[in-house]
């Protein structure tokens, strides 16, 4: 049974739950025990980082976004090592993602839409200007925050892939997201990284204002084929000024493809634009990027396990940020439903286990069981790979248990999809506290 068990130490951070896993590294949720700070850490394993021949690329690509502060870029605060795992500690944004909006909301108004594509260029256009380029954007990594502000994640970190800048000056190996990249990515030649980042930004502001793909397809060839034609069609809906400007973004050639320049100075764009105000530190330091790669024994950090305050029922269920306990499950928090979600239960532990087992089988999951934890695995592929997500069971009093959902693998539209069918074979073990009638008050 899993319950509040012991706390993960590193340098001055309690690291918490998993807020997201890739192929090389777990993002973890985490909480400077000095300033009470929050932040979201990326663990990497050392071995893999050696065995795929990746810290050249980590070290280069780390040093440069130390040097990056811009109000709409997710940043990176310090890096850590111990002797088998690297932890880049980064801003905790926690608002969701942009595309959990979408998906809840459906399309943004014209306005509501251009107000984060004017953050999402700010963003890129100051990481271009110093050299770094993200080359896997989509609306996944663009997250907002409490205020609503749009912060672009993994800014530089895409280097974590062997991307490779050759002697022509051109970077070289395919990533990222097909229905949002540039053509002349897919073609596997060598592609100017500014370009193909702002045809990403072209797909993402039509995402925003259509709620659906400019290029989209179940078979691959053909949605290549429709990106190297950008053949694709506005909905009536789109503004005359927003068309023409998509137009010139979604360019096939990236030589007449707009510049970033160009789409400073275009006038639906320049509509209440206003440019960001901020000071950038040159005092910063790289010494400990230095110190994570030359494996130098004084700056290594363990890992400590440290044993947890005790908390209450109330405290640990409210410990998933938006949960209410008038609801069945965490349904929406300023207007999105999340990637992660959280329900009690008064049924025994091994019942809500299967039904969570009959639950998932019928939607088309293997499901792995260890423990109190589960692991939902899609047989289908999907846009971005099989659609898996972990559960894992808390005990929080004798008869009451916490469950907690979250994605960790493929299409964030996909595991929406899942979400509504899967909540209805869970409802009559959700327990919901009762409302406070008005004579209670």
């Amino acid at each position: 049974m899993s319950v509040p068990g012991t706390k993960t130490r590193v340098g001055p951070y309690e690291l918490g739950k998993t807020l997201g896993e890739g192929s090389f590294a777990k993002v973890k949720f985490a909480k400077n025990v000095k300033t009470g700070d929050c932040f979201a850490i990326k663990v990497l394993d050392k071995n893999q980082v050696l065995q795929h021949k990746m810290v050249e690329n980590i070290k280069r690509e780390i040093s440069t976004m130390k040097l990056i502060k811009h109000p709409n870029v997710v940043q990176l605060h310090e890096v850590l090592a111990s002797k088998t795992k690297i932890y880049i500690v980064l801003d905790y944004v926690d608002g969701g993602e942009l595309f959990d909006k979408i998906v809840g909301q459906g399309r943004l108004k014209e306005d509501e839409a251009r107000r984060y594509f004017h953050q999402l260029i700010n963003a890129v256009d100051y990481c271009h200007s110093r050299g770094v380029f993200h080359r896997d954007l989509k609306p996944e990594n663009l997250l907002l925050d409490s205020y609503g502000v749009l912060k672009v994640s993994d800014f530089g970190l895409s280097a974590f892939g062997p991307q490779i800048r050759e002697k022509d000056g051109l970077l070289h190996t395919a990533c990222g997201t097909p229905n949002y990249v540039a053509p002349e990515v897919l073609f596997g030649k060598g592609y100017d990284g500014k370009a193909s980042d702002l045809w990403s930004c072209g797909v993402i502001l039509f995402v925003l204002m259509a709620g659906y793909l400019p290029f989209d397809d179940e078979n691959t060839m053909n949605l290549y084929k429709k990106i190297f034609k950008a053949s694709y069609s506005f909905p009536p809906w789109f503004s005359s000024g927003a068309k023409r400007l998509i137009k010139q973004i979604l360019d096939p050639n990236p030589l007449t493809r707009i510049t970033m320049a160009q789409i400073l100075e275009d006038p639906w764009f320049k509509k209440d634009y206003k440019p960001p105000c901020f000071q950038q530190d040159h005092d910063v330091s790289l010494d400990d990027v230095d110190a994570v790669f030359n494996d130098s024994e004084e700056h290594l950090v363990t890992e400590r396990k440290e044993k947890p305050q005790s908390l209450n029922a109330f405290a640990l269920i409210s410990r998933s940020q938006g949960f209410n306990l008038g609801s069945l499950f965490e349904k929406e928090t300023m207007g999105t439903i999340r990637r992660e979600t959280t329900f009690t239960s008064q049924r025994p532990a091994n019942e809500i286990m299967s039904r969570i087992e009959e639950a998932a089988k019928p939607l088309g999951f293997n499901v792995k069981k260890h423990n109190y934890k589960m692991k939902l695995q899609g047989d289908k592929t999907g846009r971005k790979g099989h659609l898996s997500v972990a559960t894992e069971v808390f005990e929080v009093a004798p008869s009451l248990h916490m469950v907690e959902l979250r994605k960790t693998g493929g299409d964030t539209l996909e595991f929406h999809k899942f979400y509504k069918n899967f909540q209805t074979g869970l409802k009559d073990i959700v327990w919901k506290a009762e409302p406070i009638s008005e004579e209670d008050k």
